[in-house]
This record gives C-alpha cells, sequence and structure tokens, in this order.
C-alpha cells in the first residue's frame, strides 16, 4: 500500500469499511521510519492489520476526528515527533511563527497539549472506544513533572487526558502487543501488564501488583516539596534501565498513576525487519506545500536508536532508552541502495546517524553487569570499563555507503560526540577525509568544568585534547576544514562568571559560536529538575539557577561576544559579574580565529 488511509473515500478505494487502529498525530503525514506515527502504522500493517491516519486534525471540532468513523480495536494518539509546547514556544517563552511539521511551515496546526486536546475530542465523538497515548510528549510527561510553560507541577498526563493507556519509549513492543490482544478480544484491563505502558488503578488494583513495586512521593508532595521532586526524579532514572527496571508507582489523590518497566529494547532482527517496511519516503500526495522536516529527513538513514550518554539536559534516554540498539551493516547498506532508487534522490544521504552518529554499534561486554547497571551514563563521569565503543565498525558502514552506485556524497549531520573520537581514530579519518563539508559541528556545551559536571558532558581538557587531534589531522590531510562549537547558555549551575570563562576560552582557542542553545526545561531531564527546585537530586546540594531574562540573555551575549552588536550587552555583563578587567582581551580583534561566523540570522539557535 502507497500510503495510508487519511479519509473514508481512501479507506473504501482500499475495500476497507472499518479500520482496526487509527492514528492521530500532531504532525503531517511523511510515510518515513524517522517518525514514529508512520513506523508503527507500517509494523501494524505487516501484521495484518487495517490502519488509518488523521494527520493534524482540527481540534476545534469533533467531526475532524470522525473523518475514517469508528475503529475496530482503538485510537493511537500523538502530539507528533515534538512535545507540542516545546513546538509552539521559544525558549523565552515567545510564540514562535513556524512549524517545520507542517505543510507550508505554518505555525497553528497544533494545539498547546495536543495530547490532551486530541483525546478530549476523541472521548467525546467516540465515547466507547480506547484511546492509548504515545509519542514523547505522552513518555516524557507520564509522572507528575515540572511544566515550564505555567511554572508549576503538573500531574501525569494520563490524568489530564483521560486516556485509557499510555505507550511511553519506543512503541513496537507494546502497541503491536496491546493490538494483537485486542484482536484476539482480551479485554484492555486484562493488558495492564505490558512492558513499556503506564495506566491508573486503585487500592485494590495497587495491591495485586506482580514484584518489586518502586513508590515515587505523590504529585501533591511533590507539588509542594522540591525536595520531594528531587526525590522522585532520582527514584524514576533508577527504573530507566529496560532490563531490570520495576513497576513505579505514583499516587494522584486517591488514584495511582502505575507504570510498567520499560519495554525490553528491539534486537538486531527486529530492527532490521522494522526499517524494511515498504516506507514511501514522502508526504501524503494530498499536500501541496513543502513541509521542511521532509525536506531535512527524507534522505536521511537512521543506523541505531538509544543514547548512552545520559547528558543531563536530554530525555533521549529517557524515551529510546540507555542501551544503543543498532541495524546490521546489511540492512542500512539496503536501505541506501533503495533510497538511491527513488527518482527524486539527488545523490546525497543527508545523514547516516542517529541520536549520537558515532555510537552506532556500540555495545555492552557484560550482559549480567547491563542488567544491573543503574548509571544514567556510561561515558561519565569515566568510560565503563564494560562499555565497547567501535570503531573498525562505522568506519567501514560510511566507506561501503559512499561507494554504493548513485551515491555522491555521504553526510553526518545527527551529531557526533567528540570524546568518543579518543576511541575512533579510523572512524574520524573516514569522517574528516570524506564526510565533513568544510566544517565539523561538535557540542561541547560549555567549557568550564563545573557547569559541564552539571550536564554530564566531559570538560575543557577533553575538547581541548580533541581539537588538538582534530586540527594536526585536517593538517595531515592537507584539507582545510574547520570546528563548530555548539555552546549552551542558561544551564543550571552556570554563572555569568562561568560563561565569562567560557568565552575566554573559545577566543584564546581561536574559535567563534555560529549556534547557542538558550536552555529549556523540557520534562523529563535531570536539568530540568535541577532548574526546578534548585537542587542536585543525587547530593542534595544546592544547585545556582540562573532564571531571570535579563541574565538569561546576558549569558548568550557572552559567548556572541564577536558579533558587534552584542558588544554592549558584553560589557554590561562583564561589569555584573565582576569581570571587567578582560574586557580588552574578549572584545578585541584575533588574528589566529579559525572559524568564520555564519549569516547573522543564523547565529542564535533556536
Amino acid at each position: 500500500m502507497p500510503f495510508f488511509p487519511v479519509s473514508r473515500d481512501e479507506a473504501l478505494q482500499l475495500g476497507w469499511s472499518e479500520l482496526d487502529i487509527i492514528f492521530v498525530s500532531g504532525d503531517a503525514y511523511i510515510d518515513h521510519p524517522s517518525f514514529g506515527i508512520p513506523l508503527l502504522a507500517r509494523l501494524l500493517e505487516s501484521r495484518g492489520f487495517r490502519v488509518g491516519i488523521i494527520p493534524q486534525p482540527d481540534w476545534r471540532v469533533k467531526e475532524s476526528f470522525m473523518v475514517l468513523g469508528r475503529p475496530k480495536l482503538f485510537f493511537a494518539v500523538s502530539a507528533g515527533a515534538m512535545d507540542s509546547m516545546v513546538a509552539h514556544y521559544t525558549p523565552a517563552k515567545k510564540l514562535r511563527r513556524d512549524d517545520a511539521y507542517t505543510p507550508g511551515n505554518r505555525h497553528g496546526a497544533r494545539p498547546n497539549r495536543a495530547s490532551i486536546v486530541y483525546t478530549s475530542r476523541l472521548k467525546e465523538a467516540f465515547k466507547d472506544v480506547p484511546v492509548i497515548l504515545g509519542g514523547i510528549e505522552a513518555s516524557l510527561r507520564r509522572f507528575a513533572h515540572y511544566d515550564y510553560w505555567e511554572d508549576r507541577v503538573r500531574r501525569s498526563i494520563l490524568f489530564d487526558a483521560k486516556a485509557d493507556l499510555l505507550v511511553y519509549g519506543m512503541g513496537e513492543h507494546p502497541l503491536l502487543e496491546i493490538a494483537e490482544g485486542l484482536r484476539r478480544g482480551e479485554d484492555l484491563a486484562g493488558l495492564h501488564n505490558v512492558r513499556g505502558t503506564a495506566w491508573i488503578g486503585d487500592n485494590i488494583r495497587l495491591a495485586s501488583l506482580p514484584g518489586t513495586v518502586c513508590s515515587l512521593p505523590g504529585w501533591e508532595e511533590v507539588s509542594a516539596d522540591k525536595r520531594a521532586f528531587a526525590n522522585a526524579f532520582r527514584l524514576t532514572e533508577q527504573q530507566m534501565n529496560s532490563l531490570s527496571g520495576s513497576v513505579v508507582v505514583q499516587k494522584h489523590g486517591d488514584r495511582y498513576l502505575i507504570c510498567n518497566p520499560p519495554a525490553i529494547p528491539l534486537t538486531q532482527p527486529e530492527m532490521d525487519a522494522v526499517y524494511a517496511l515498504p516506507f514511501e519516503k514522502a508526504p501524503h500526495p494530498s499536500y501541496t506545500e513543502p513541509i521542511p522536516a521532509c525536506e531535512q529527513i527524507r534522505s536521511s538513514i537512521t543506523t541505531h536508536r538509544g543514547c548512552m550518554g545520559g547528558c543531563a539536559f536530554c530525555a533521549i534516554a529517557h524515551h529510546q532508552g540507555k542501551i544503543v540498539q543498532s541495524r546490521s551493516e546489511t540492512s542500512i547498506l539496503q536501505e541506501v541502495r533503495k533510497l538511491a532508487s527513488f527518482r527524486w534522490f539527488k545523490g546525497t544521504v543527508t545523514d547516516l546517524g542517529g541520536p549520537t552518529a558515532n555510537m552506532y554499534a556500540a555495545r555492552c561486554r557484560d550482559e549480567e553487569a547491563l542488567r544491573k547497571c543503574q548509571r544514567p551514563s556510561c561515558i561519565y563521569p569515566t568510560h565503563c570499563n564494560n562499555l565497547r565503543v567501535a570503531d573498525r565498525e562505522p568506519a567501514n558502514l560510511l566507506k561501503k555507503a559512499r561507494n554504493i552506485s548513485g551515491v555522491k556524497h555521504v553526510a553526518v549531520a545527527s551529531g557526533v560526540r567528540f570524546d568518543l573520537f579518543l576511541h575512533q581514530p579510523e572512524y574520524l579519518r573516514e569522517l574528516l577525509t570524506h564526510h565533513v563539508g568544510g566544517l565539523l559541528k561538535v557540542a561541547p556545551e560549555h567549557l568550564v568544568n563545573a557547569v559541564t559536571n552539571r550536564m554530564r558532558k566531559p570538560g575543557r581538557d577533553v575538547f581541548v585534547r580533541f581539537l588538538e587531534n582534530f586540527r594536526a589531522e585536517t593538517a595531515r590531510l592537507g584539507k582545510r576544514q574547520s570546528l563548530v562549537p555548539y555552546m549552551m547558555s542558561g544551564h543550571p549551575g552556570c554563572t555569568l562568571s562561568d560563561m565569562v570563562d567560557a568565552a575566554l576560552s573559545l577566543k584564546r582557542l581561536g574559535l567563534k559560536v555560529e549556534q547557542v542553545q538558550d536552555f529549556t526545561p523540557t520534562p523529563g531531564s535531570l536539568s530540568t529538575c535541577i532548574y526546578y527546585t534548585g537542587l542536585d537530586p543525587y547530593t542534595g546540594e544546592s544547585v545556582y539557577v540562573a532564571k531571570t531574562d535579563r541574565e538569561k540573555s546576558l549569558q548568550k551575549s557572552l559567548l556572541l561576544y564577536h558579533i558587534p552588536e552584542e558588544r554592549e550587552a558584553v560589557l554590561k555583563a562583564l561589569k555584573l559579574s565582576g569581570r571587567e578587567a578582560v574586557a580588552q582581551e574578549l572584545l578585541s580583534r584575533c588574528k589566529s580565529e579559525k572559524v568564520s561566523v555564519g549569516k547573522r540570522r543564523n547565529v542564535r539557535r533556536k
């Protein structure tokens, strides 16, 4: 089937008078495995389910949710590839004017808190049809969580949405198990033990839970007591291991959120099978305007899932898991060949990677140790002795991909960990020789160790060592290539004086920043917990947090010291931090600086 039906007429053309499962999505329908809804729909289709998709319905009227009729089994709801509040607002809480997941890049095609609104409309239209929540918005808001946009602790999204079940993390295993159970005639209540799901229960259900149960401080308690909130975060992070995590419960009033252990990661054959499904890698033909997100990822290939980095400000591990799940080389190269066969393919694979490209084929050497592991990061504060970082495998993958007929260039755009390159000389050489278009982008995020420790990122010395290796290797290859650092401002633990030191380090290293990320407290991350509570949940110590718009703006300006328009703000920041003595050094021109700044409009990262 080229595309899943998005209307009753399209379903009838397929001979379907009734669908089994209907997905409702906050994104436009792009039939590409980089998007969760089409990927899950293809998987369910391969198991004989009749599936339809309602993309970006008008949430103001229930009729928009009735265009495919009543599904036989259930509705599956996702806010989209991003949390709807992140999609709508900047870190300064200003309304965005665009939406890359919408035709024409237009803002306003989805509501705030889309998971809640969509479920409400579905319950209004079909009261007796089960609604299952999923996607990153539901996944990261499954427990009581701090909401930056309301500046308060909200209860689990499952209570506010009033859905019947929530699937968190990567949904293949749990959603397939639920769909097959309902097809057999089982009741949804009988599927409450499915891993990777959360549901609402009472005291009777709580008493009947098997095995070990981890009890969190309740919603009322974490709303009133920041230390209780910090403790709840620490407990949930300790249950992230999909091989050993237990049931986690959190009281909300007289009911309980009951969260089952994470789903077991896909095996390599399962990963290969999913990505071999017949994706069109194109938007639904009903769209007449380009969709920016599609243009960005259409020629990309996903090599793996999961991230072992455990960065404090990132929630990937809370959603995809810490265990890196890699596809086979054969599977990936087959997808590259298929990509090269499309008429629209112009010869460039725009990305060959995953959450972090050079984590491909990384694994734990000790399966028994992995089952018991509670480390949130395999590489911070030190590299785990059981970690095997692959070098030959990702290097060979790049070599073989670029030699496929019809492929002119293979880019690595999904980000790399510079600290891993110390263990990957072959991959770094291949990357710099054939896959960098003059600029290699890496993300030290900061260059003051006290701040990078809060971020769970490698410190300044590791970055400087990598920079030296990069410049030496570039010189050996006879290439003119530069390094562009991504930096973050406003992160918990960072003061104005820390940012002055970071700017000075950039200056002395001959680097200029092209993109600055202003820290946004998004649900599910350690950094968000610290931002809200002002506490380190593991040590209980107080942590400085910049919360005023003025200070956060000044921190960003310091990283952009080289831009004339930022000079006045930089001088103000130096005065406030008592660092006026370094003004001449920081603001003077430096001939040794090696990275040219991009167009001014691209300087500030959203």
